[in-house]
């Protein structure tokens, strides 16, 4: 039986009220001015105002849960979990000024405790901190032990040296990892250290942005970093509006599929604010401070990637390999639009055998294919010089897990999006233009990408109907088992 979802109203309330123009532009969408309203490009048929959408070619709206069960193909828990940030704690900027605010409960710094035993235990021996490091946070009062639970306290100040947030982690060595922000903490002083240069690091917990200095000790002073108490971006934003001389963000995340969303989502923010030298670093293991127990000699736990990225990067090897094995053709966009009608058709069923997977497989590959030797062939003209190699790495990169939502109805509303620009520009008299060119290379490419995305899905999906129906074979032979076990564990057998 599948798990029940609880939200209370309140929940299911913010979720509506959520800003639509504010979140699409959060998934990396492009979101057009159109009078009072917005026109999300993707689909030109839907209007957005707020939190409401309507779309006129199907005659139907709502608020925003509707919007993404209708366009991300979510069902309503993920659709309110996506909208509330999910585990990630992201927060959408709300729409509905009348949805009630719980209010914020005043600030208080925990009592300090007598000594501070117990922290220096625990981040020295536990997590190998590096002495000087710690101490120094210590003589700023950034970092101190609580009095009740000897919980390492980590403070957040303000441009005034005034407190202003409290992250508190468990000390325990069989504690569950507890951790948690003081009641009234503001999100945008967490814990930070500002530097000289123009580089700032961020982290998602202050032991993380700990480990990375002890890691990287050699003139580390001179650089800022923060710590997000999570992904969400207001203490990163803050600082970097404080402090107008940092220039370049690194983003060092954790290794693993959240951690890689939510560094794609905090780059395309800083993008949007104008920031140009943007860049991430991951751990080799799954967080900075693994790696750091790794050096003594410590398992770590492992990194995970993100199986998008992985899938995404064998699909772009398959698809340059393809590429490269095709001698030459004639009319790519005729032969594009031969598997698109053959593809398109699949991908609106809501049920599918084996056998039409595979085709519908075939028919991306190729679209994929084609609508790179379209991509070519407009270079040429051009007179710039591209190659398949130039064309899938340029396709990788421009994939982000973090935008790719959604259902495989969905991505057949995305490729038949792009298939109409594209006739529409070819369609279009006279003589292109330079930028005619480079739009309709720009419309190509998009509709390569969602191909990958729409295989990405397929690939995915059976990744995990394999893995339950495993699951389900080892339930049913350990039901067996078991049977058998009580059978010959009854009297007088």
């Amino acid at each position: 039986m599948a798990e029940y979802v609880h939200f209370t109203d309140e929940q299911k309330q913010r979720a509506n009220s959520v800003d639509l123009v504010d979140f699409l532009r959060r998934q990396g969408e492009q979101i057009i001015r159109s009078g009072r309203e917005w026109r999300w490009k993707r689909h030109d048929s839907v209007t957005i105002r707020g939190n409401r959408w309507f779309r006129h070619s199907a005659g139907q709206g709502g608020l925003a849960i509707d919007f993404v069960q209708e366009f991300y193909g979510l069902s309503f828990p993920d659709a309110v979990t996506l909208l509330l940030g999910g585990e990630q704690g992201t927060a959408f900027r709300q729409s509905d000024k009348k949805v009630p605010e719980t209010e914020r409960k005043e600030f208080i710094l925990p009592e300090a405790a007598d000594n501070m035993r117990r922290v220096y235990a625990y981040l020295l021996k536990q997590r190998y901190i590096d002495r000087d490091v710690l101490t120094h946070f210590v003589r700023e009062k950034k970092i101190y032990e609580d009095k009740e639970y000897h919980n390492a306290v980590f403070v957040g100040c303000d441009e005034n040296g005034t407190a202003r947030h409290a992250h508190k982690r468990g000390t325990y060595s069989n504690a569950a990892g507890y951790r948690g922000n003081v009641e009234g903490s503001d999100p945008k002083y967490s814990f930070n250290y500002i530097g000289t240069s123009d580089t700032l690091y961020v982290f998602e917990a202050p032991i993380d942005m700990l480990s990375f200095i002890t890691l990287h000790k050699n003139g580390w002073q001179q650089h800022s970093y923060v710590a997000l108490d999570g992904v969400a971006e207001h203490a990163m934003l803050h600082v970097l509006s404080k402090n107008m001389y940092l220039k370049n963000v690194v983003l060092c995340l954790d290794h693993d599929p959240a951690g890689i969303e939510a560094s794609g989502r905090l780059a395309g923010i800083l993008h949007e604010k104008g920031y140009t030298s943007v860049s991430c670093l991951q751990p080799a293991c799954k967080d900075w401070n693994e790696d750091l127990k790794a050096q003594h000699g410590i398992t770590p736990i492992p990194a995970k990637p993100h199986p998008k990225l992985e899938a995404c990067k064998e699909l772009c090897g398959e698809i340059r390999y393809l590429c490269g094995h095709i001698k030459s053709v004639k009319n790519p966009h005729e032969m594009l639009m031969e598997h698109y009608e053959k593809a398109v058709l699949l991908m609106q069923l809501s049920r599918s055998t084996d056998g039409q997977k595979a085709f519908l497989v075939e028919q991306l590959l190729s679209m994929t294919v084609y609508a790179l030797f379209a991509v070519i062939v407009q270079y040429r003209q051009l007179e710039k010089p591209m190659n398949f190699k130039q064309l899938t790495d340029e396709l990788c990169r421009s994939y982000h897990p973090h935008q790719d939502r959604g259902k495989l109805k969905t991505k057949a509303e995305d490729i038949q999006q792009d298939v109409n620009a594209i006739n529409a520009r070819l369609n279009t008299f006279g003589i292109r233009t330079l930028e005619d060119k480079q739009k309709l290379i720009a419309s190509y490419m998009s509709l390569a990408l969602n191909c990958v995305k729409a295989l990405i899905f397929i690939c995915l999906e059976e990744q995990e109907q394999r893995i339950e129906a495993l699951q389900k074979q080892n339930e049913e032979r350990s039901d067996y088992m078991q049977a058998v076990c009580e059978e010959f564990l009854q009297p007088g057998i």
